[in-house]
């Protein structure tokens, strides 16, 4: 059995994952940039309940559509850069899930989520500043297409793939 957390994320369409990994390889730290673009949806579940993640994550999947998205602006993450996602129909399917494992949530997990795609973390603020006052000179709000959810174990640093689950449709 493995010991590392679960971490769920929402799955993104061939073309906004290109897109994404894109913009993260231009302007993530190299030495830090260990994992795709992503969208979290839980940073932290307990490895022991996988069986019953699987479960409700396929659940989900094969009972919805995928969830309409969009990227609404850029967030400043301080000493990083992020667009910010919106989409209710997402947040419901988190909210659907925290419920369920209410009791196993670490408190930023319980915490209200601010769904973003981070393209850039652990740089100096003015740094990120710059890359955020560059992106908002060109910056329009667009779709995003979210194909389904995926679990990884999360390894100190690198991802670990367990499983993704396309939406219905």
């Amino acid at each position: 059995m493995d010991i590392n957390p679960i971490i769920i994320t929402a799955k993104l369409s061939g073309t906004d994952q290109a897109w994404a990994d894109k913009l993260r390889r231009s302007h993530y730290p190299p030495e830090r940039n260990l994992v795709d673009a992503h969208i979290t949806l839980f940073h932290h579940l307990p490895p022991k309940i996988l069986p019953e993640i699987k479960a409700q994550l396929a659940g989900i999947c094969r009972n919805n559509p995928p969830p309409p998205a969009h990227i609404s602006d850029i967030m400043n993450l301080g000493k990083g850069t992020a667009f910010r996602i919106q989409s209710s129909a997402l947040q419901m399917m988190r909210q659907e899930l925290a419920e369920h494992f209410y009791t196993m949530l670490i408190p930023q997990d319980r915490a209200e989520p601010r769904l973003h795609i981070t393209i850039q973390n652990k740089v100096e603020p003015r740094k990120a500043s710059a890359l955020q006052a560059s992106l908002l000179r060109q910056f329009a709000p667009r779709s995003l297409a979210i194909t389904g959810l995926s679990a990884y174990h999360y390894c100190g640093g690198p991802w670990e793939p367990i499983q993704s689950w396309s939406f219905r449709g």
